[in-house]
């Protein structure tokens, strides 16, 4: 009879070791304090690269977005140049008409001068309305041609305006003004500058309309697919903390009963 006992104390066979729960509880406690269950792909594979698909694609998008508020911020600028620019005009007709009202030749060469001042800075403001090297309005202007979709197959093209004293055929002050002919062929010109000034602001505005709304729609997407991604890395809080104290009785036998085992062991001894 003493010869089945192990009077070294070890503990039964049957009893669970502590080591055989505690990878589980482990790999349960990194999940929780790690906030998702995808926060790699050895924790959940499926969710970790369902997860990493709409990240990507936002990653995607995030350029395009960039190329778009940059498209906007070209076009503004082409917005304000045409501004300046109509409202230079306006005052180059009144001094126009203002200099046919009267006869007297100093003052209509004065205006003439003070005419073709204007001229040269209308020239200043169209070369100057650019952004990042893009201008739409100068005498040799780009095209801005921005792209939508994320293959490049969907894009806009918004086209540029030579909008300086050239493109917008304004002529500088001929004879000093001397002739009503000359002052009346000035104002010719400048009322036919203000027609192309309006339809290429025009069709800046509806092209600005455009890439506003392209802007919002990525944005918006963005955020769809942000929440998205979110929703599959996010852990399941309730059930990963469930995990650990489920584990509990299962080590707490293998804790205890060592410590039992023993002491019978000793115990059945003393009896021989």
């Amino acid at each position: 009879m003493g010869d089945d006992i192990d009077p070294s104390g070890a503990k039964p066979t049957d009893l669970p070791a502590p080591q055989r729960t505690s990878g589980p509880t482990a790999r349960a406690r990194e999940r929780l304090s790690a906030g998702g269950k995808a926060n790699a792909a050895a924790n959940d594979a499926i969710a970790f690269f369902q997860a990493r698909s709409p990240s990507d694609r936002i990653d995607d998008l995030a350029i395009l977005k960039d190329e778009i508020e940059q498209g906007i911020r070209t076009v503004e600028a082409a917005v304000q140049g045409i501004e300046s620019i109509t409202d230079l005009v306006n005052r180059m007709k009144g001094i126009a008409r203002s200099a046919k009202s009267g006869n007297d030749a100093a003052n209509r060469s004065k205006s003439a001068v003070r005419f073709n001042d204007l001229r040269t800075e209308l020239d200043s403001l169209a070369n100057g309305a650019g952004y990042e090297g893009i201008n739409l309005i100068e005498g040799s202007p780009a095209d801005l041609r921005v792209t939508f979709g994320e293959d490049g197959g969907s894009a806009l093209t918004v086209p540029g305006a030579p909008s300086d004293a050239s493109g917008l055929s304004i002529a500088a002050a001929a004879g000093d003004w001397g002739a009503d002919a000359d002052i009346d062929n000035a104002i010719d010109d400048l009322d036919g500058a203000l027609t192309a000034l309006r339809s290429t602001a025009s069709s800046l505005g509806a092209g600005a309309g455009v890439l506003t709304l392209r802007l919002d729609f990525a944005r918006n997407l963005i955020d769809s697919l942000e929440e998205g991604a979110a929703k599959l890395a996010d852990a399941d809080v309730n059930e990963k903390s469930a995990n650990p104290p489920a584990l509990q009785p299962r080590r707490q036998p293998g804790a205890i009963d060592p410590g039992i085992g023993r002491p019978s062991g000793q115990s059945i001894l003393r009896l021989f």
